[in-house]
């Protein structure tokens, strides 16, 4: 057996690894820096995996070669490059039936709906953050999650009203830099607007909410069930673990009139954590002069201002 690299893989050989993952029913995912391939002798990918900074992706195996052990020599190679990139802890999506399989390559579930298994290479991280970030209260404690790109007076409204009822609020703010705005600017922001609230407690969503770690898009070859499965599996992760650890018992979010992936996201939360035991609450969002206050509004106008600015140079 030979063995290929690609950082990225190109040309011919590229070609052959999409059509290799579409008979597995995988898709390429074009994010991915680095790619190992098993070659047989005639030359033919026989397996193959991906890494897109600390998530492994396509790992498969043709049926004709199941069994031989090629899925370990695939993670293994991955773990080697994560490891020269500085990378140490990993994480992957799999079929809930392939569980035992990667905990024998020393990975670990986080959470598990019944489309995908999402694990990490470090036993209990994900659990361990959450207990690190708990908090008794004298009542109930909540939960908003947000991007805040920026944070406006509609994100401040959804704090006040939750803060009406609850004793103690997990603000979690969204930490990959793939915002308009960075996550440095993004979190001085929320804390400026909130340091004068005394029961909020601002949290940094790591890889484990609303992370590019928990969109599996290529791992779900029907296309237009793919953000469900996303939505599902976040929703999952965010109840198991944290809302479970933190005692979390109500987590609230702003209606979505504009944005009709936000909007579906609220609606599988509706469905979804009430039988987990935590409660979803949905508060209109805040109005001035008639118009929906939005951060879409707000980087709308943003640019605008630059394009014109641009323009006027």
């Amino acid at each position: 057996m030979d063995m290929q690299f690609g950082r990225p893989l190109t040309g011919q050989k590229l070609g052959e690894y999409k059509a290799f993952l579409a008979s597995l029913n995988l898709d390429y995912d074009e994010n991915v820096k680095f790619t190992v391939l098993c070659l047989d002798d005639e030359g033919s990918i026989i397996a193959g995996g991906s890494l897109d900074g600390r998530i492994c992706k396509c790992i498969g195996v043709s049926e004709d070669h199941q069994g031989e052990g090629l899925t370990a020599t695939v993670v293994t190679e991955l773990r080697k490059e994560a490891f020269l990139q500085g990378e140490d802890h990993l994480f992957l999506f799999t079929k809930p039936k392939n569980r035992m399989q990667f905990l024998d390559m020393a990975f670990f579930p986080i959470a598990q709906t019944k489309d995908v298994l999402l694990m990490e290479s470090k036993r209990n991280a994900a659990r361990n953050y959450a207990k690190s970030l708990a908090e008794e209260a004298d009542g109930e404690i909540g939960a908003i999650v947000m991007n805040a790109n920026p944070f406006t007076a509609g994100h401040r409204y959804l704090i006040e009203k939750a803060l009406e009822r609850v004793s103690l609020l997990h603000v979690f703010v969204v930490s990959e830099d793939r915002s308009y705005f960075s996550f440095a600017e993004r979190w001085r922001r929320v804390a400026e607007g909130t340091k004068d609230l005394p029961r909020v407690r601002m949290h940094e969503t790591k890889d484990y909410l609303i992370s590019s770690v928990t969109f599996p898009t290529y791992f779900i070859k029907e296309k237009a069930r793919a953000e469900d499965v996303r939505c599902a599996l976040d929703l999952t992760l965010f109840a198991d673990v944290f809302a479970k650890e933190m005692g979390i018992t109500v987590r609230y979010v702003g209606t979505e009139p504009l944005d009709p992936v936000t909007a579906r996201y609220n609606e599988i939360m509706k469905e979804m954590l009430p039988p987990k035991g935590i409660e979803v609450v949905e508060v209109p969002r805040l109005t001035v002069n008639g118009e929906i206050v939005s951060a879409t509004k707000v980087r709308e106008k943003l640019r605008k201002e630059t394009q014109h600015g641009m323009a006027e140079d």
